[in-house]
């Protein structure tokens, strides 16, 4: 059950406020009889109150009275204060995570081949999407008219977004379609390309017939498989993730020559 200790309130200040509530316009010592908070902690109950805009006060009167501010307007005010405390956590939090980005360094790539698997789309595109994030220098996207491109078209938004921040980090990315996948783009992809990333410098898209598989090539050591499901080629079953400097290779140089002959996109 919701309580007002959930949005900062001390059990005092919950039970004072309550009380108020109910009683109306009242001095201390009555309001410490009705809410059962001692006497020698209700003034800096009604202090913190007051404090926080929840109660006002009557100083003219003798003994000095209290007055409960609306519900309505106390809850906006404790919701207002707990979003600035929460602003501020993430805040020191970012500073936290970007100093610690600075102290914690990335050895250079394990030539010993590792490879892991997320099965289905949703972990497929956590995992794409992690790895563009990676990705320092050069990204490649392949994708066929036969097989899933779930880059392209299940998580477009996302998946764009990652390729922006990683077009501001520096890195340059290739994008060699089979034209079927280009009949397929949303409409929203559609309009990124168009007025975000056709003009960008280090972003092409290229269509070429030639293309039947699906994969994307990272840093010239990672490779990212899509594997279309068994009994559906055009559902994904899992995206395989190999980092193998000697195999990607064998990969750059098999695209390289099909993206020299292939036709720059526009849309």
């Amino acid at each position: 059950m919701a309580s007002l200790r959930d949005l900062g309130l001390s059990e005092y200040e919950s039970r004072a406020y309550r009380s108020l509530l109910q009683t109306g316009a009242t001095t201390a010592k009555e309001l410490s009889r009705s809410s059962d908070v001692p006497m020698g902690r209700i003034y800096d109950v009604l202090n913190s109150l007051e404090t926080k805009n929840l109660v006002r006060s009557q100083a003219a009167s003798r003994p000095k009275k209290y007055v409960a501010v609306e519900p309505e307007t106390a809850l906006d005010r404790l919701l207002a204060d707990k979003r600035e405390e929460l602003e501020e956590k993430i805040t020191q939090y970012e500073e936290i995570a970007s100093e610690l980005e600075q102290q914690l360094e990335i050895a250079e790539p394990v030539e010993e081949p590792f490879w892991t698997a997320a099965l289905g789309d949703e972990e497929a595109v956590d995992l794409l999407a992690e790895r563009i994030t990676a990705a320092n220098d050069e990204i490649v996207f392949v994708g066929s008219g036969t097989t899933s491109t779930v880059d392209l078209e299940a998580a477009g938004e996302r998946i764009g977004d990652e390729l922006e921040e990683a077009l501001e980090r520096g890195v340059t990315i290739s994008v060699l379609l089979h034209p079927e996948v280009v009949d397929r783009l949303p409409e929203s992809i559609g309009r990124r390309y168009r007025y975000h990333l056709q003009n960008h410098e280090r972003f092409e898209v290229r269509t070429n017939e030639q293309v039947s598989t699906t994969f994307e090539l990272l840093d010239h050591h990672e490779v990212c498989i899509e594997v279309p499901h068994p009994l559906d080629a055009r559902e994904l079953f899992a995206l395989i993730n190999l980092k193998d400097t000697e195999f990607a290779t064998n990969v750059q140089e098999t695209f390289d020559p099909l993206w020299a002959e292939s036709d720059v996109l526009r849309l």
